[in-house]
């Protein structure tokens, strides 16, 4: 007659676990942002540089990276995880089987014994601790997964910079050797001119030192040539001694502001903010599993049993039991309200990172879009500076010819329009890497090979 009750009562608290509630991320409603663009931003960003070997580059790295394929791991560890949780739902079935043979005694007559038994036991689910316990597992592996985007997104990020890092690099380099042969043309002019009289000899020293200092800034130019080189190897998972055989081009152009969307499309397609969200919800099933802890448990036990002396008798005498177990949680000296409180602070805990990585997804959006804004301003006034002093180079250089100025103003305007020059290489490379920053803050998640990996 239990048995009917057993099954009502399960019918009855089957669903009678906490609820999962909508999670909101606990700040105000945020407003549009100050800046967009009409360009749809697509699934692999890094494409609208229209830069062939960057391509290639962040695709080999997405297979080869170490670093993101020991994140996928950390994903299928999840995975297993929740394989795990999800066994408990299921009756576990045991087998077992025990033979011995004893030797005969003076007072006893020895022989064999074998025991063979199958035995299962099932604990009903009547408050949804298994079923929480398995959410949050879930949850967890979802974590893991937009982990792994995150990472896959910070790679191509960093593979991007690194790159167009050394295509500036390059740059530098060659402009450092032209304006070594600029100054060594200007040494020989002045030699010259020296030898006739007409300059003194720390004019000459000066433009020594301008030459010096410009071989200085290309061993600096080479070593970050090499150094890039070094760090992009190791992001593609390989040697750095190892030879890349790249053929770099030039710096992109860069396009338009994207379109940077509301700001709520952009919480939901960033892979950080989605793990942060998933964690939340983990913790929510978490602290639902901690309270079905504090409810009765019942257990359904069944087995059956073969014994005998004789192996050839074993199947001819059998018995089996049915049982049913009932764990009532009476006194625990505070320890399951205690569980409770902890998984409720770390669901809160959850909470507010969640909130606080919204946050800073506005933040880095405006951040880009504002120093973007601000880099142009400043390149178009590098510029300036940069045509006045060819002008004022110019115009020093004729005066110098007639006899009109010193060289130190020639020697003077040379070494800041050189100076310049570099400025301006370097301002623009900033503006790519703030455009990247700008592109990964806005940017989804985009899939890589290893997705068929995970199981539905």
């Amino acid at each position: 007659m239990w048995i009917p009750l057993i099954f009502c009562a399960f019918l009855l608290f089957t669903n009678c676990s906490p609820k999962l509630d909508p999670v909101e991320a606990p700040i105000d409603n945020p407003e549009a942002f100050t800046q967009t663009g009409t360009q749809v931003i697509p699934e692999k960003w890094w494409t609208v540089f229209e830069d062939e070997k960057l391509n290639i580059l962040i695709d080999s790295a997405l297979n080869q990276n170490l670093n993101l394929a020991a994140t996928w791991e950390q994903v299928m560890e999840a995975q297993a995880i929740r394989r795990s949780e999800a066994s408990f739902l299921w009756p576990q079935v045991e087998a077992n089987l025990q033979t011995g043979i004893s030797r005969p005694q003076p007072d006893f007559a020895g022989g064999e014994n074998t025991q063979l038994g199958l035995s299962a036991s099932y604990e009903l689910d009547l408050w949804g601790r298994l079923k929480s316990s398995k959410q949050a597992a879930n949850f967890r592996l979802e974590a893991s997964f937009f982990d792994y985007q995150t990472t896959a997104m910070t790679l191509s990020a960093e593979i991007a910079t690194t790159w167009f890092q050394y295509l500036t690099a390059l740059e530098q380099l060659k402009l450092a050797n032209k304006q070594i042969e600029t100054n060594e043309d200007i040494m020989k002019l002045i030699r010259v001119r020296f030898s006739g009289g007409t300059i003194r000899g720390a004019d000459i020293l000066r433009q020594q030192q301008l030459l010096e200092a410009t071989q200085n800034q290309k061993i600096v130019y080479k070593t970050n040539v090499k150094l890039l080189e070094n760090q992009l190897s190791v992001l593609l998972g390989k040697p750095p001694q190892n030879n890349l055989e790249i053929q770099p081009k030039g710096l992109p152009e860069l396009p338009q502001i994207p379109e940077t969307g509301l700001p709520l499309d952009l919480v939901r397609r960033r892979p950080d903010v989605q793990q942060a969200y998933n964690l939340v919800l983990a913790a929510d099933r978490d602290m639902a599993s901690a309270i079905a802890s504090k409810y009765p448990r019942l257990t359904l036990t069944a087995g059956t049993q073969l014994r005998s002396n004789d192996f050839n008798n074993l199947f001819e005498e059998w018995a089996y039991t049915l049982g049913a177990n009932i764990v009532a949680p009476l006194i625990y000296g505070g320890r399951l309200k205690a569980e409770v409180d902890r998984t409720e602070a770390v669901k809160n805990q959850m909470l507010y990172q969640y909130g606080q990585t919204v946050l800073i997804a506005f933040r880095e959006v405006e951040d880009a879009l504002i120093q973007e804004q601000m880099q142009r301003e400043q390149i178009a006034i590098l510029e300036k500076r940069l045509n006045l002093a060819q002008k004022t180079n110019r115009q020093l250089r004729i005066e110098f010819v007639n006899g009109l100025s010193e060289y130190l103003d020639v020697l003077l305007a040379l070494d800041q329009e050189q100076q310049l020059r570099r400025d301006v290489l370097s301002a623009k490379q900033e503006l790519i890497n703030i455009r990247i920053s700008l592109y990964r803050a806005l940017a989804g998640a985009f899939e890589t090979e290893r997705e068929n990996e995970l199981e539905e």
